[in-house]
C-alpha cells in the first residue's frame, strides 16, 4: 500500500512540476539541458522537470519605452533638448532573447543615436517644422536594425523640442513681429478698400445729383437746404466733443461759394437744355 502511495505522490509531483500555464498575450522559451528547445504558447503546457527549464517569459503586446531627454546640436549650432517615446512589440521571442542582451536598453540607445544624427542635419527651424518627417525617418531607420532583434517599432513620437531660453525669446519676438506686420498689412488693405468704396460712393452721388438737376428745376433750392442742415449737424457734433473747437463760417461767403458750385454743376448737367436757341435770339 505504501509503495502505491509513494508512486502516486511522485506522479502528482511530476504533473505539478511539468505543467506550465502561460497567460494570453505572453510567450515563453524553454531550454533542454542548456540549449533552446521550443516556445510555449498561451494556455496549459507541459515540460520535462529537471531537464527542461523556462528561461524567458515576456509579452508580445505593444509596449511603451520613454527615451530620456537628449541634448542635440542642430546644423545651425543651436543646443536643443529633445524628448521622445517609442511604441514597440516583440515579434520573435527567440531572437529578442538570444540576439540581444537587454532589448529595452538596446532600443533606447538605438533611437538616441538615430535622433542625434537626424537632427544634426537640420536647422532649428527645420527640426521644429518637420517633426512628423523626423518621426517617419527615425521609424524606418530604427526598424532596419530592430528587425534582427525580433522587435518591431510601431511608432516613434518626438514629444518636445526645447531650445535655450534666449532662443525661445528671440523666436517669440520674431513671431510677434510677423503678427504685427500681418495686422498692419490687413489694416492697410482695409483702408484701401474703404477709400475705393468711398470714391465709388462719391462718384455715384455726383451722378445722381447731376441727373436730379437735369430733371428737376427746383433741385438747387433743395440742395442748399440739405447743405445748411449738414452744417448745423456738424456744428452740433463738434460742440459735443470736450476738446473740439467750433469754427463759425461766414454764411454769406459759404452760400455764395456753394451757389456757384451748384450753378456750375447745373450748367454742366443741363447742357443743351438751358442754352438759348441761336435762331430765337436772332429773330428777337
Amino acid at each position: 500500500m505504501e509503495p502505491l502511495i509513494a508512486i502516486l505522490l511522485v506522479l502528482i509531483g511530476y504533473g505539478l512540476g511539468s505543467a506550465k500555464l502561460i497567460n494570453e498575450g505572453n510567450e515563453a522559451l524553454v531550454e533542454r539541458l542548456g540549449r533552446y528547445h521550443r516556445k510555449l504558447k498561451p494556455g496549459m503546457n507541459f515540460i520535462v522537470p529537471l531537464i527542461d527549464s523556462i528561461v524567458m517569459e515576456d509579452t508580445t503586446r505593444e509596449q511603451l519605452l520613454d527615451i530620456k531627454p537628449q541634448n542635440v546640436i542642430t546644423a545651425d549650432n543651436v543646443y536643443i533638448e529633445v524628448d521622445a517615446v517609442i511604441f514597440w512589440r516583440i515579434t520573435d521571442m527567440e531572437k529578442s532573447f538570444y540576439r540581444i542582451d537587454d532589448i529595452q536598453v538596446a532600443l533606447a540607445n538605438l533611437v538616441q543615436v538615430e535622433l542625434r544624427a537626424n537632427l544634426a542635419e537640420r536647422t532649428l527651424e527645420q527640426a521644429i517644422a518637420s517633426r512628423s518627417e523626423v518621426n517617419q525617418t527615425l521609424l524606418r531607420a530604427v526598424n532596419q536594425t530592430a528587425a534582427d532583434w525580433g522587435v518591431k517599432i510601431i511608432r516613434v513620437d518626438i514629444q518636445s523640442i526645447t531650445p535655450p531660453e534666449s532662443v525661445q525669446k528671440s523666436m517669440a519676438d520674431q513671431n510677434a513681429a510677423v503678427i504685427k506686420k500681418r495686422a498692419a498689412i490687413t489694416a492697410a488693405e482695409g483702408e484701401q478698400e474703404a477709400a475705393i468704396k468711398r470714391a465709388q460712393a462719391t462718384k455715384t452721388a455726383v451722378q445722381i445729383l447731376s441727373e436730379a438737376m437735369r430733371t428737376n428745376p427746383d433741385s438747387k433750392e433743395i440742395l442748399k437746404f440739405l447743405h445748411a442742415q449738414e452744417q448745423v449737424d456738424a456744428s452740433q457734433k463738434l460742440s459735443a466733443s470736450p476738446n473740439a473747437k467750433v469754427v463759425f463760417l461766414n454764411s454769406g461767403v459759404n452760400a455764395e461759394a456753394y451757389g456757384q458750385m451748384v450753378g456750375d454743376i447745373g450748367s454742366h448737367g443741363v447742357e443743351g437744355n438751358d442754352k438759348p436757341d441761336e435762331n430765337t435770339s436772332a429773330s428777337a
